[in-house]
């Protein structure tokens, strides 16, 4: 089993991540922003991985803190939860539709972590969660994890539904590229290493 946790504390946030690859989609997340709890369970059943997530920050400052650093944390575990990435599909693409809205992630599991992130203008907040936010995560996320990404919503105007696409598109493409093919024998790179 790909397994980890990560365990990360600073004077703005107290952070537990467990991750398990090979899961069944199976959550417990508090992160003490709702919505934000919403999409990382989203994340994981359309990942069909196995997710811990409890964080007590700062929220009487703003979800800032909170959600970039479960993006380290979360991508730090997925990094390690791969261990030597021997096998792996190492690529993976998702178009979501939802409603009026189409989302598309693209990743690269390369250990090369970069960001392209579109997601046009989005009302300010939904719920108690800052919109700006989901860049911070995505950003913290790939540097943390190593993983090349792009996201860019195609069409759509309900902010609620363009979150919610991203995080669903982005488990499901990162179970794509996680998962193993019995046809690559040894790291997917002609370098040797990734």
């Amino acid at each position: 089993m790909r397994t980890s946790e990560i365990n990360r504390k600073t004077n703005e946030t107290s952070i537990t991540v467990k991750i398990n690859l090979d899961g069944t989609g199976k959550a417990e997340v508090d992160t003490g922003i709702g919505f934000f709890n919403h999409m990382l369970n989203l994340f994981a059943a359309h990942g069909q991985f196995d997710l811990t997530v409890v964080c007590n920050g700062d929220l009487e400052v703003d979800g800032h803190h909170s959600v970039e650093d479960i993006g380290i944390a979360l991508g730090a575990a997925i990094k390690n939860a791969l261990g030597d990435k021997y096998g792996i599909t190492r690529y993976g693409t998702f178009f979501l539709p939802m409603d009026e809205t189409l989302a598309l992630v693209s990743l690269d599991i390369s250990g090369r972590p970069f960001l392209v992130c579109e997601t046009g203008e989005m009302s300010p907040m939904i719920g108690a969660f800052d919109t700006e936010l989901v860049e911070e995560f995505l950003r913290a996320f790939a540097f943390n994890s190593g993983i090349t990404l792009h996201v860019k919503i195609i069409h759509g105007r309900n902010s609620h539904h363009k979150v919610e696409a991203i995080f669903k598109a982005l488990g499901h493409a990162l179970r794509t590229a996680v998962t193993k093919d019995e046809k690559i024998k040894g790291v997917p790179s002609t370098k040797g290493i990734l």
